[in-house]
């Protein structure tokens, strides 16, 4: 192997060169560790769903943040709740058939 650094020959197994001190980039190997997918109760995201559905109250909780956010912003605009209840009501029948998970492809346990 050679130094990407000075370009002399150095051992296969050497982590710094000998003739430059510097670092050989073969010398960390990387971990992949996957982590668990996230597992939330399927019963407080149907609470949610139906008391706050229309604050997104269920999305934050399964962490979709961003689709809880526009649910509340719509909620508090002047024709919002025209929106937000049928939308909170298929999503709470979702949610009751086992369609509805955690953002992270987790289920509802």
């Amino acid at each position: 192997m050679f130094c990407s650094n000075c370009g002399k020959e150095i051992d296969d197994k050497a982590v710094v060169c000998i003739h430059c001190d510097c670092a050989v980039g073969n010398q960390e190997k990387q971990i992949v560790v996957q982590l668990p997918k996230q597992q939330k109760s399927y019963v407080a995201a149907l609470l949610l769903c139906f008391f706050l559905g229309t604050l997104g109250a269920h999305h934050f909780y399964t962490g979709r943040p961003a689709q809880g956010l526009i649910m509340l912003v719509i909620t508090f605009t002047g024709i919002g709740l025209i929106i937000t209840i049928p939308w909170a009501i298929i999503e709470f029948f979702i949610i009751l058939c086992g369609g509805f998970g955690t953002a992270d492809g987790g289920k509802l346990v």
